[in-house]
């Protein structure tokens, strides 16, 4: 099969024809459609610092993605050949104190498909029953399909805590930031504002139903307050871009009593007014991949409810390129200007 691979440890990734996965007796093979591009494997790519703490080679990346199950193993009973899948990226332990006590996402030895094991960058992938997610609606497209890893990442991180009424605040226009703003639309948010220091990124925030959209390389959020007629700061907060002044001033222009959730990674410390979270009564929570499998649920149930939901977070693909042009979609993703970034496998005869 062709995959892209990467035999050793340093920079760059490799097309190149690399045996097909095995079907364990409880695993399912999948033939892979359409895999999207996140951050993680642009670490992976350049063979940075992250990548290094979390890698080893050699490796297939890839773990955001949508596919057809053409083999299944011999304990295998839920999931048929045929079905259209995509996967839970998260494989866990199954007997740490979370994952017993049904919290799955917490798992304390989790690996990670195309980070710890092979991944979803190849023809074929194969991931445990227990990982795979059934799409039984056909609304749900290979390209909406591909992207319900990071989509699954925004709907964990926008629902944590009641949204309707209330005035939120997005840090960071990246794909999983204007999903969020999808989510918070649907879900009946007030007045909705995010930030970047990409003009086209928020450009493509107003396709979402945002109500305002800020370049914080020339305003301040507390301006974007006064431009949308709010007496009191903003009630939530969702962090997501993991840059080093974001947060801080996220915490300057909360509401007493406001509820932040972190998913944006920061490569540095950051410093905060740690006064004000206290005497404002402040919640700070941080947030990693999606709950399994309520999160992917929620997910299926908004896209297939809403044809306006559909349209805004298939939006969100801005590239979608056939898996032999990986390169030109790896640039694509690491310019920081468009949205998510998705390669189509099926252009291999095989």
């Amino acid at each position: 099969m062709k995959a892209l691979y990467k035999s050793g440890p340093h920079a760059g990734l490799e097309l190149v024809d690399r045996p097909e996965p095995e079907t364990g007796a409880h695993d399912v093979k999948i033939r892979v459609m359409t895999a999207g591009i996140c951050g993680t494997d642009l670490h992976i790519e350049a063979y940075d610092d992250a990548a290094k703490a979390m890698i080893n080679t050699p490796l297939v990346p890839g773990h955001e993605f949508y596919g057809e199950v053409v083999e299944v193993g011999s304990f295998v009973h839920g999931v048929k050949v045929g079905d259209r899948v995509s996967g839970e990226g998260h494989v866990v332990c199954g007997l740490c104190r979370n994952c017993r006590a049904g919290r799955k996402q917490m798992c304390i030895n989790v690996d990670s498909v195309g980070v710890q094991r092979d991944g979803a960058f190849a023809e074929y992938v194969v991931i445990p029953e227990s990982n795979v997610y059934i799409h039984r609606d056909e609304r749900i497209t290979p390209l909406l399909g591909a992207i319900f890893d990071p989509f699954g990442n925004a709907v964990h991180t926008a629902l944590q805590f009641p949204m309707v009424g209330e005035d939120v605040l997005i840090t960071g226009a990246g794909p999983i930031g204007l999903m969020a703003v999808a989510v918070a639309r649907h879900v009946g948010a007030r007045n909705i504002a995010i930030t970047d220091v990409s003009e086209q990124r928020l450009e493509l925030a107003q396709s979402m139903g945002i109500d305002l959209a800020v370049n914080v390389a020339n305003t301040r959020i507390r301006e974007a307050q006064q431009q949308l007629g709010m007496v009191e700061g903003f009630d939530y907060g969702m962090e997501m871009s993991g840059h080093k002044t974001a947060l801080p001033e996220m915490i300057e222009n909360m509401n007493h009593g406001g509820k932040i959730c972190m998913l944006g990674l920061p490569s540095t410390s950051i410093d905060i007014n740690w006064g004000k979270v206290v005497t404002h009564m402040l919640t700070l929570r941080g947030i990693y991949g999606r709950e399994m499998f309520e999160t992917w649920y929620a997910m299926s149930a908004m896209l297939t409810s809403s044809e306006v939901m559909r349209e805004r977070i298939a939006s969100v693909v801005t590239d979608f390129l056939p898996a032999t042009e990986w390169q030109q979609g790896f640039e694509a993703a690491r310019s920081g200007h468009g949205g998510k970034v998705v390669l189509d496998w099926t252009v291999f005869p095989g």
